[in-house]
């Protein structure tokens, strides 16, 4: 534990005022004292040291004029965490809420979520403190091309492919990869996340929801159990909880919950997916119009959620899917999941539940995927979109599927096997980072110092 506590203590000097990240690095430190302990070769190799500080961190500015001919300018970031099992990849975030620490603690945490999925790619993570909520398509596009001016540089087929996040969806990967065309003169999949017209993948919009189910489903098989018939309950309403729903209702289940950030939705007779599809990929509209066509359902305002936690949260369900944003499932919704009776809780986002969360999921035996293992899908169909444009080949939406299917079961088979193999059955927060921890450290003793 000195040798974690001591990482930990200097982290905090040479990266001050980071908090998620710290709670990213202490969350995974902390399950791998068991390989510490035995494999001492990690030690000499100061592994951890070099895990926890990133290759490489790009920080600039993005100037950009909006409508009304003002000069706006924010902040961009692309964090080039580890490349020891392949090019970087991972996301970039548009958000408000961007700084240092929360890309840090995302590329922190991409690392390991790539090594579990046993495919070639390394770790990374990006975006930029801008909100493109409420800004036109020009000025967008004005940001996208300002934003891709310096990041251009840094990017390559085979050095770093990012992909979209939260704020980032086809049309900023659109607008940034035809302003890389234009600066570099080459059409390369050095973006993923793409128009099925040019270079993109089927299954990758579906990616990350999809392969959260699946997880789960995995889960529950270890329980003698299946999603057939179970009430689950799904956070957000973005990308990953609308296909997440998508999947769950494919797989016999029935969601009832969604959520966004002006409040949760609650439909005891199920989620009506198309006309959340409408609200949330047409309209752009609040949840709130859903009572519109559907008045038995409840809207909870977040004026009314409990000051320790979040509505959806508090519902009655058997299987729970967190999928908005880091730290939203608390320790008292966690107590309040488990009074309610619930089996298992899948992460489709990244850190949505606090650490004193997980340690009642784990102390009451809810089967628990942490968010490297259970939301790899989307990372992985990147890869696998990346594979089909260095062949300038396109594969149908069941062959991406079948294989997103083979990876999701890998992961749980490693995550599942590793926990059983340090002698802590069932949990696979320890599972997902041994695995993952492994996979890297041997890589990066072999590379040698670099």
């Amino acid at each position: 534990m000195t040798h974690v506590h001591d990482t930990i203590e200097k982290l905090q000097k040479s990266s001050p005022a980071q908090a998620e990240f710290y709670q990213a690095v202490e969350e995974v430190l902390d399950s791998l004292q068991p390989v510490l302990e035995t494999e001492k070769r990690y030690r000499s190799h100061a592994i951890i040291e070099r895990l926890v500080e990133p290759e490489r961190q790009i920080m600039f500015r993005v100037p950009w004029m909006d409508d009304q001919g003002m000069v706006q300018v924010n902040k961009g970031y692309r964090i080039e965490f580890n490349s020891a099992l392949g090019p970087y990849k991972g996301g970039l975030r548009f958000h408000p809420s961007v700084n240092a620490g929360i890309i840090k603690f995302l590329g922190f945490e991409q690392i390991f979520k790539n090594a579990l999925t046993g495919l070639p790619i390394g770790g990374g993570k990006g975006g930029a403190n801008f909100n493109p909520k409420g800004r036109s398509d020009a000025e967008i596009m004005r940001f996208c091309q300002s934003f891709m001016n310096e990041l251009y540089r840094h990017l390559g087929p085979n050095t770093d492919v990012p992909a979209g996040d939260i704020g980032v969806g086809a049309r900023e990967i659109g607008y940034m990869f035809g302003q890389y065309k234009r600066l570099t003169g080459r059409y390369e999949g050095v973006l993923t996340g793409k128009s099925l017209l040019w270079g993109g993948s089927l299954v990758r919009k579906e990616a990350t929801g999809y392969g959260c189910v699946y997880f789960a489903q995995h889960m529950l098989q270890d329980r003698e159990q299946d999603l057939i018939g179970k009430t689950c309950l799904v956070s957000g309403a973005g990308n990953v909880a609308i296909y997440t729903i998508e999947k769950l209702y494919q797989l016999g289940a029935l969601p009832v919950t969604c959520s966004d950030s002006t409040g949760t939705l609650h439909h005891p007779q199920g989620i009506d997916l198309d006309c959340l599809k409408r609200l949330k990929e047409g309209r752009k509209a609040g949840l709130a119009e859903y009572l519109q066509e559907h008045p038995q359902a409840e809207f909870i305002p977040l004026s009314d959620y409990p000051a320790d936690g979040h509505a959806v949260w508090r519902i009655s369900g058997q299987v729970a899917f967190p999928c908005a944003t880091q730290n939203e499932l608390t320790l008292a919704d966690a107590e309040a999941l488990v009074a309610n009776g619930c089996l298992a809780v899948s992460e489709g986002a990244n850190m949505p539940s606090t650490q004193e969360a997980v340690d009642v999921f784990l102390a009451a035996n809810v089967s628990f995927g942490p968010g490297k293992a259970a939301n790899a899908g989307g990372v992985a169909t990147s890869q696998l979109e990346m594979a089909q444009n260095a062949s300038m080949q396109s594969w149908t939406f069941e062959e991406v599927d079948r294989r997103l299917q083979q990876i999701m079961a890998g992961i749980y088979q490693r995550t599942r096997d590793t926990a059983q193999a340090y002698g802590q059955p069932g949990n696979l927060v320890l599972g997902a980072n041994i695995s993952g921890f492994v996979r890297l450290a041997d890589a990066m003793i072999e590379q040698g110092l670099v």
